[in-house]
């Protein structure tokens, strides 16, 4: 079946360009083009778009590229035509009227991985570029994008495949081939174990940096959430007062720290005697607070804690946060009571305070560590769980080495290892698997 689709985002620009790929790509091209003889590959056209009807649409470049030398491993027909959104749905239209088929998501790319053009690891790598929200996460994306993880993944197969070799020929050969010596053999499982538990770890990284950390300011009324927002912010996004109850519901912005994207959450001031409206705002602040993965507990410390302040802190005891203890210039009274949390004591308008709670956020939020971006690692959760299963029979083969057992014992849980790494590829993955992989893709990738 051929498909076509859109290939560039929605609104007006200078160029759209409409996709088609399948057998009849070359056909759909002189159909709607009406021109003598077929495109030759790689070549660039001028060409006239018309209908069904023979209206003329738009004139525009077109593009062929012949199988097996695409992007999807079959032919494909590039129209570049003027960026209108009605232009471009006109000429799909007139693509689908020639023969093709609406594409679905990621159908193109799921036409490049299932014609071997990529693997799944760098499959699922492709949407993250295009969702990148900072730096940092589209050189994230481009590391697993370049083939990054595939490599180091079968760098690890073939190091454990060596050890599989070896006890192979051990069985095989007793009198010829030596034993493995059993100390040398764990040092090696060791060292395949602790790279992935580094691409695990990178992988946790990789996807606070493509989804971002959700942090929310709560505290009493009045101790200075929504100055803090703007500070961070850098602009006077919430409205700012010192009368109790101003903020009646849930400000949400983005701010980048250290490269990663942060949503903080301004929220209404938690506190016991409320009108009405601001009850409602407080409902959401609590739905707010059990959402976020951070809590950013501000409190004016310069006045003693009252029921109000220990309400708050009693609400995020055990769970991750940050303490604040804001107005520093007024006084330190309540911030010398909360010594046990280690608060950041400050001003919301210091710009060294401001440092000091993006770098507490950085501290909780992903363990303060400076993120390698350019390094391969773990993107989806198939990745994850095929990694776990492959950490797992390591485990099992090196529990066997140490109990005293015969060493060849260990070789079903190194090829079932070897098996799980070859999921992380994507070699024998199941279609919901695959299914989940594309389902994030917009229509024309």
């Amino acid at each position: 079946m051929t498909i076509a689709a859109i290939a560039t985002p929605p609104g007006r620009g200078a160029i759209a360009i409409v996709r088609v790929s399948g057998p009849q790509a070359g056909a759909i091209a002189m159909r709607i083009t009406r021109i003598p003889a077929p495109l030759r590959p790689r070549r660039a056209y001028t060409v006239d778009i018309y209908d069904a009807g023979g209206a003329l649409l738009d004139r525009g470049v077109a593009l062929f590229f012949a199988a097996p030398k695409s992007y999807t491993g079959e032919d494909v027909l590039e129209l570049h035509v003027h960026g209108s959104p009605v232009v471009a749905r006109c000429v799909l239209e007139a693509a689908v009227d020639a023969g093709a088929s609406p594409a679905a998501p990621g159908e193109f790319s799921r036409r490049a991985y299932c014609n071997g053009n990529i693997a799944l690891s760098a499959a699922a790598a492709i949407a993250d570029p295009i969702g990148a929200e900072t730096r940092a996460a589209a050189r994230a994306a481009a590391a697993n994008l370049a083939g990054g993880l595939v490599a180091e993944i079968e760098r690890l197969r073939n190091i454990v495949r060596g050890v599989l070799e070896e006890l192979a020929g051990a069985i095989d050969f007793p009198d010829e081939v030596p034993e493995p010596e059993r100390r040398a053999l764990d040092a090696t499982m060791a060292s395949v174990e602790a790279d992935l538990h580094a691409l695990r770890q990178a992988g946790e990284i990789g996807r606070v940096v493509r989804e971002g950390v959700s942090v929310a300011i709560v505290g009493p009324p009045n101790a200075g959430k929504s100055s803090l927002l703007n500070a961070l912010l850098h602009e006077e996004r919430a409205i700012v007062s010192e009368m109790p109850g101003t903020t009646r519901d849930t400000i949400e912005e983005a701010v980048v720290v250290n490269g990663v994207p942060v949503r903080l959450i301004d929220t209404a001031g938690i506190r016991a005697h409320a009108d009405t409206l601001e009850t409602a705002g407080i409902e959401r602040t609590i739905d707010a607070l059990s959402r976020a993965r951070i809590a950013l507990v501000t409190l004016d410390g310069s006045r003693p804690l009252g029921p109000a302040e220990r309400d708050v802190l009693a609400r995020t005891q055990g769970r991750e946060r940050v303490v604040f203890c804001n107005k520093s210039d007024l006084g330190t009274v309540g911030a010398r009571a909360l010594a046990e949390c280690e608060p950041i004591v400050g001003s919301a308008f210091d710009p060294s305070t401001q440092a000091s709670i993006r770098n507490a956020i950085a501290r909780v939020g992903w363990n303060g560590e400076t993120i390698d971006f350019s390094r391969p690692h773990l993107a989806t959760a198939a990745e994850m769980m095929a990694a776990t299963e492959a950490l797992a029979a390591l485990a099992c083969a090196r529990a066997t080495l140490a109990s005293g057992e015969p060493v060849d014992l260990c070789a079903g849980d190194l090829q079932q290892a070897v098996a799980a790494l070859g999921h992380v590829r994507g070699e024998a993955v199941a279609e919901e698997v695959i299914d989940g992989v594309f389902a994030r893709f917009c229509i024309g990738k």
